[in-house]
């Protein structure tokens, strides 16, 4: 018991002394954090002005699709730049379904 007594004391005399040494932090400018105001871009940083997804990209997301078109592709008109494996190739042979691997 005394010897639990006296590591629970030396553990709390260096964060003591920890904390004592420890620089005072003080914020001078507010930081620009992503979240905080989602609604509101801060200025001067770049911004998305239009979405141009012309035939040749429609045409590679349909590949493999056959008309008419399933009404669950309706999203790609409104993919805009995210990023989606949809528009690319996935694994070969037996999981190639769109026939992504057999085009080359």
């Amino acid at each position: 018991m005394a010897k639990t007594a006296s590591w629970n004391a030396g553990v709390l005399g260096v964060g003591l002394v920890l904390g004592a040494l420890a620089p005072a932090v003080r914020a001078e400018e507010p930081v620009v954090v992503g979240g905080i105001t989602p609604s509101q871009r801060p200025a001067g940083f770049p911004a998305i002005r239009g979405i141009h997804n012309g035939t040749d990209w429609y045409r590679r997301a349909l590949t493999g699709v056959t008309e008419p078109y399933p009404q669950s592709l309706v999203f790609l008109d409104h993919q805009g730049e995210w990023y989606t494996p949809f528009t690319r190739p996935g694994m070969p042979a037996v999981y190639d379904l769109r026939g992504w691997h057999g085009k080359r």
